[in-house]
């Protein structure tokens, strides 16, 4: 069921770049001093409802979606306080200046009504990325309210701007986006209510809450309190609610709890697996390390979130060919060349990304684009427009692992209930096992150039699956920046 969140896997859908499926509502800011690469692409709600239509999720192997802010954003162009000052459109959609609206850019309140209906349709759940931090100048909110923003000055007269861990609870993004003072019981149920509007008035089956480090505990308590109570109205179980923070696991963890939020993305493990499997020198010992201290503080039967990638980070891909040294500013890269990939063996490098990714404990989660290897640098570069045709054979390729990922995963309790156990391990390869019940799954990855055999763990016999076909099937032939996974029952 939808509800099995255990089960989930996910894809990031960002609104205007993935697809565009109304040209009537294309509306992006004219000021020319916004680069296009900053402004509206076209893409919209119906956009993703043509690619549900067209069955593109199903195949994929997906079965739910987390879609990108789409309350109604400013219609002009806004400069970014930090060098080089840029002018920005809000096309992303985290400027809210309406807590209730649509953006007309993306399409209505009854689009999005019709776009949740047709995913669970097709036996896909949605989740709503939610803005409570910050609203924009224009909102309404703070055009009537303006004590309910935060000190945009420090004592010292300094700018209370990005300043992300010293002043944590207050800093601000840009001038233009005041942040909400959440301490502040009149304010915190304010957007509360906002959160609250829309699940109650769209079928959503959760949130993905932006910033969360940034808000305090007693706003996601009290909105995990209003969720608890409105779901016991309705007598449906409580949606599901996973937060965005950059920082230790111990700060990550702070918010993972009953009376907080579910789960939130394990940003330092995908870091430890970028460094392992972007490059030749990284090391499979370090990243089932790295994995064993999330054990530790999220436990074995976590929701935590397994990214591909996301709008905020340099392409995975980007960086595992090389395309983007691991020392120059992605940034930068982005904005000043044109990023292709021009060494096939970053494709190899992603698919064993995304073998480990839905091998481990927690939800794995694909970036739009990650199924088929869109290069990219950081924002903007890394939110190019989503392309279904034309794909190369390598794109090819990378889009055939994660269907089959997706579906072996869902076919194996031992993937979704399995605890994890490192079997054997060196820089370069790594044997792991999940168990559940009698169903064992053995996962192997290889990221060196060289290949490697092992030996099965069990009589031929007791095989019950493989993710790949092999020639011989009494041992595990792995070739180079390859994978498999077989899954087996002890047996006489």
């Amino acid at each position: 069921t939808r509800s099995d969140y255990e089960n989930w896997r996910l894809y990031f859908v960002l609104v205007d770049r993935f697809n565009n499926g109304n040209s009537a509502n294309d509306h992006p800011v004219e000021d020319e001093r916004i680069h296009p690469k900053a402004n509206y692409y076209g893409g919209d709600l119906e956009g993703i409802q043509a690619a549900m239509a067209n069955g593109y999720f199903n195949e994929l192997g997906t079965n739910g979606l987390w879609i990108s802010p789409i309350a109604q954003n400013p219609w002009g162009a806004y400069q970014e306080w930090m060098e080089p000052k840029r002018f920005y459109s809000g096309y992303h959609g985290y400027w809210p200046k309406s807590s209730s609206k649509v953006d007309e850019r993306f399409g209505s309140n009854e689009i999005f009504a019709e776009l949740i209906e047709d995913a669970h349709t097709n036996n896909h759940s949605v989740i709503l990325d939610f803005v409570a931090n910050h609203v924009h100048e224009e909102h309404p909110l703070i055009v009537n309210h303006p004590d309910w923003k935060t000190p945009f000055y420090l004592e010292d007269s300094v700018p209370n701007i990005r300043i992300w861990d010293a002043q944590r609870l207050t800093t601000w993004f840009d001038p233009f986006l005041p942040t909400l003072d959440l301490e502040n019981p009149e304010v915190r149920k304010n957007q509360v209510d906002s959160a609250a509007f829309w699940m109650e008035n769209f079928d959503l089956d959760g949130f993905r809450h932006d910033a969360t480090k940034h808000i305090p505990y007693s706003f996601w308590e009290n909105l995990t309190q209003k969720m608890y109570s409105q779901s016991r109205d309705k007598h449906q179980v409580m949606p599901f609610q996973i937060g965005e923070t950059f920082g230790t696991r111990e700060l990550i963890g702070s918010y993972v709890r009953p009376s907080r939020l579910d789960a939130q993305f394990d940003f330092n493990l995908y870091f430890d697996a970028v460094n392992c499997f972007a490059y030749e020198d990284g090391s499979l010992i370090n990243l089932a390390e790295s994995l064993d201290e999330s054990l530790t503080y999220y436990g074995f039967h976590h929701l935590m979130g397994n990214i591909s990638g996301n709008h905020d980070l340099t392409r995975f891909i980007s960086l595992a060919s090389g395309d983007i040294d691991r020392n120059e500013d992605p940034k930068l890269a982005g904005w000043t060349r044109d990023i292709q990939v021009t060494d096939t063996i970053g494709y190899a490098r992603l698919k064993l990304l995304h073998a480990w990714n839905y091998a481990i404990p927690g939800i794995p989660i694909l970036f739009y684009g990650d199924e088929i290897g869109i290069p990219g640098g950081n924002d903007p570069d890394n939110r190019r427009m989503m392309y279904f045709e034309g794909w190369n054979r390598h794109e090819e390729a990378v889009h055939d692992v994660v269907q089959k990922l997706n579906i072996y995963r869902s076919n194996h309790m031992s993937l979704i209930f399995g605890d994890w156990r490192v079997i054997e391990t060196s820089k370069d390869y790594l044997v792991a096992e999940r168990h559940y019940n009698d169903e064992i799954t053995r996962i192997y990855l290889n990221k060196s150039a060289t290949s490697h055999i092992f030996t099965l763990p069990c009589k031929e016999a007791c095989v019950t699956d493989r993710l790949h076909e092999q020639t011989r099937t009494d041992i595990i032939d792995l070739e180079p920046y390859s994978f498999q996974y077989i899954t087996y029952r002890i047996c006489d």
